[in-house]
């Protein structure tokens, strides 16, 4: 199976900057053959996507409440994802996952449930 590790995450206070990686792992594994998403989950609320990134990193969508301070990036040749989060607020706070999927299609979306393949998460904590 494919074995996704998280990192970076911390405690930082509200405008302030946190680098989360993403390194992936597998038989047979290519990163190229993947889309890579990131999502989040605060405590008492659902899942939800923040980016996603296509297999050539051509293509990535991000959700209405990141856009503009956090980036997505992958390193296929490092079979690695990060996501570069800035000006970060108190509402950023929560467990943040890596997650793969092969499809060709529906990953653009950026919902959890098109994803087969999770990392066991890093917590992001913003102080005010």
């Amino acid at each position: 199976q494919l074995d996704l590790v998280e990192s970076g995450g911390g405690l930082v206070q509200s405008g302030g900057s946190l680098r989360l990686s993403c390194t992936m792992s597998g038989v047979g594994f290519s990163l190229k053959n993947y889309a890579v998403g990131w999502f989040r989950q605060a405590p008492g609320k659902e899942r939800e996507g923040v980016s996603c990134i296509g297999h050539s990193g051509g293509t990535t969508n991000y959700a209405a409440s990141v856009k503009g301070r956090f980036t997505i990036d992958r390193d296929n040749a490092k079979n690695t994802a990060y996501l570069q989060m800035n000006n970060l607020e108190v509402e950023d706070t929560a467990i943040y996952y890596c997650a793969a999927v092969t499809s060709r299609t529906g990953w653009i979306r950026c919902r959890s449930p098109d994803f087969d393949y999770w990392g066991q998460g890093t917590p992001v904590t913003v102080s005010s």
